[in-house]
């Protein structure tokens, strides 16, 4: 991490928004399997899920999150253009990869197959990097406010 002790919060921010994002992702791509079962889940049960998982499985996401942030996010502060799009689309980039090479580092080491439900089809891995994504661009934001 930085030593501009003035990027902790938008490195806290960007990790919050990154986790919070990926658990509700997380929750409904698991919900939606088991519907694709046969399973009715009513909207009540889909929220609940949903609160549950931002309590339980949040620290898990968050853990993947710090990790991959803590060397995405500086690096890429320091190689992306100070300003325009192409510091935008650095971000956007360095936040979706980040949160692929950690699934896919933890999916190497995990006991089972794959570590996070939503992870086990494209479209649950392009959410969960999708929120990464969002995260690293949160980061871009305020830490080009915090210089």
């Amino acid at each position: 991490m930085p030593q501009n002790s003035r990027l902790w919060l938008p490195f806290g921010l960007a990790v919050l928004v990154a986790t919070v994002l990926g658990s509700i992702v997380q929750t409904q791509f698991n919900l939606a399997a088991l519907q694709q079962l046969g399973a009715y889940i009513p909207p009540g049960i889909r929220l609940q899920a949903t609160t549950h998982d931002l309590l339980g499985f949040s620290p898990t996401f968050a853990a993947l999150v710090i990790a991959a942030f803590i060397v995405a996010l500086p690096l890429t502060a320091r190689l992306a253009p100070a300003q325009g799009v192409l510091r935008w689309l650095a971000f956007l980039l360095a936040g979706a990869l980040a949160v692929w090479l950690a699934l896919t580092a933890a999916n190497a080491v995990a006991p089972m197959p794959t570590l996070i439900g939503a992870n086990r089809t494209l479209s649950g891995t392009l959410a969960l990097m999708l929120c990464g994504s969002l995260g690293s661009l949160v980061f871009a934001r305020f830490s080009a406010a915090a210089r």
